[in-house]
């Protein structure tokens, strides 16, 4: 086990530190990072992730919400960029654009590796910030509830599969890369955890259709009981179903990722929003 300095965890924050060297050192290898890396990590608590992160990366970059623990990663990681900052307002995309100082020499930034161990709270808000982000991402690998990971990964007609399944696998190849149980933190959670990459699509679909796909996800599954014909009731003046050759008789949990991505583009390519819908995501 091990705590690089000791705090207790805030309830409020919903924290559970990592604790556990054999579950670190796993995670340290599922992420693989590499000495050119700009890796940021989110929430690095009491530095456990952390120690292993700054042993091998020239940049690295923390965000820290908790007051109490700012001046602690200060003083044990000198040369990383500490931000204390919420991260569900924080800007990716200024880490991109910014120029680091290397040695003397300016360097570009690359492309994001972003991980981290997520609070429960947090972890969808921060799923749907990072689909909108343009900072360019190269891979995001995250400690979350296992129930949150089983609905990233899930397939169609699967009980697990879901508006966030269609949302991110939209836009990410999703992989589940290990199990993580309540012993690993300090304070115990009462829930599984599990790590997830998240790698970005290189067909990801144009931005201009993600108000769409949120509309047609919120409405489907909202009513996911119901079949197509009735959820989808507010494109019914639109021959959305024959155009898309989707069958209208089926339940949103049946159909694919390439499915609900032909119907926002339908919808997109008509300017065909319902007002009743809203067009930022359900969190």
């Amino acid at each position: 086990m091990s705590r690089p300095f000791s705090v207790s965890a805030k309830k409020s924050l919903s924290q559970n530190f990592l604790i556990d060297e054999v579950i670190l050192n796993a995670i340290v290898d599922q992420i693989h990072p590499q000495l050119d890396d700009h890796l940021i990590e989110i929430g690095p608590g009491t530095g456990a992730l952390t120690q292993h992160l700054y042993a091998r990366v020239q940049q690295l970059v923390l965000i820290e919400l908790d007051d109490r623990l700012i001046m602690p990663l200060r003083q044990r990681f000198p040369n990383a960029q500490l931000h204390h900052h919420d991260v569900l307002t924080f800007d990716f995309e200024t880490l991109f654009n910014d120029e680091t100082q290397m040695n003397g020499e300016k360097s570009e930034r690359q492309p994001l590796r972003i991980v981290g161990n997520l609070p429960y709270q947090i972890s969808t808000p921060l799923l749907f910030k990072l689909l909108e982000s343009a900072a360019p991402i190269q891979d995001l690998t995250f400690l979350l509830q296992k129930e949150v990971v089983d609905r990233l990964v899930a397939t169609p007609s699967s009980g697990e599969y879901g508006r966030l399944t269609v949302m991110i696998q939209t836009y990410f190849h999703a992989q589940k890369l290990l199990d993580v149980g309540p012993e690993a933190f300090h304070p115990a959670p009462k829930v599984d955890s599990a790590l997830v990459r998240l790698i970005p699509r290189t067909d990801r679909p144009v931005a201009s259709i993600y108000p769409a796909l949120i509309q047609v996800t919120q409405a489907a599954f909202n009513q996911r009981r119901k079949t197509l014909r009735n959820s989808l009731k507010s494109w019914q003046h639109l021959p959305l179903f024959s155009e898309c050759a989707i069958d209208r008789q089926q339940r949103a949990e049946n159909l694919s990722i390439e499915d609900y991505r032909r119907i926002a583009n339908y919808l997109q390519s008509n300017n065909a929003f319902a007002p009743e819908q809203p067009l930022i995501p359900n969190r």
